[in-house]
């Protein structure tokens, strides 16, 4: 199984330094079409999403974003940030960031492809990395930043039974988004919709 997933994932995901075989671009408002808020400017950002090569199964790397952190407090999220200038491309934004966020080395780490990138009601557009990621890393976390991560198995990640639509209130606005309860942990929002757009992107 893990194999087929690994050829998959290189099959599917753009390739890094190309442009996009499909391009398209996901966001906040795939379940909402009447995203009157939407952001008139996006700012570049990227992410990781560390898959663990375990034998026993592969798992994806989540943070659990420390309360006193200005963007997204609390929340559930992949390691990454904002482009800072002297960054050469996304995969080098998303390696910075988990190296300062979580201490996972880019040793242990083979960027593999990204894949649609999102936008936020927050005014990011994220473009998002496959890191595949060997075992035996040791983790040092931010806690200005990171209170905690979590592994979770693409078992689950990747069954669309467990990809809940919920709704809620923001910004006066009646909002639909994506969750996915995992032992505890809430992945949810713009983080769920990009596993969920990752999904569509292999098995859709």
């Amino acid at each position: 199984m893990t194999s087929d997933l690994e050829s998959l994932l290189r099959v599917r995901l753009d390739p890094l330094g190309a442009a996009p075989s499909a391009p398209r671009t996901r966001s906040d408002g795939d379940l909402n079409e009447d995203w009157v808020d939407r952001p008139a400017e996006f700012r570049p950002a990227a992410v990781l999403a560390p898959i663990v090569k375990r034998p026993e199964g592969w798992t994806m790397i989540f943070t659990q974003r420390a309360e006193e952190t200005p963007a997204h407090p609390g929340q559930v999220s992949f390691p990454g940030g904002r482009v800072q200038a002297g960054d050469a491309s996304a995969v080098e934004t998303a390696l910075r960031e988990t190296r300062e966020e979580i201490g996972l080395d880019a040793s242990f780490i083979e960027a593999i492809g990204a894949w649609d990138q999102y936008e936020t009601g927050t005014g990011y557009r994220i473009t998002p990395i496959v890191g595949l990621v060997e075992p035996g890393f040791q983790l040092t976390l931010d806690p200005r930043e990171v209170a905690g991560v979590f592994e979770a198995p693409l078992s689950f990640l990747f069954d669309s039974a467990n990809h809940e639509r919920r709704e809620g209130v923001w910004r006066g606005h009646r909002r639909f988004y994506y969750a996915m309860p995992y032992e505890g942990r809430n992945i949810w929002g713009a983080t769920a919709g990009m596993v969920r757009a990752l999904y569509e992107r292999l098995y859709a």
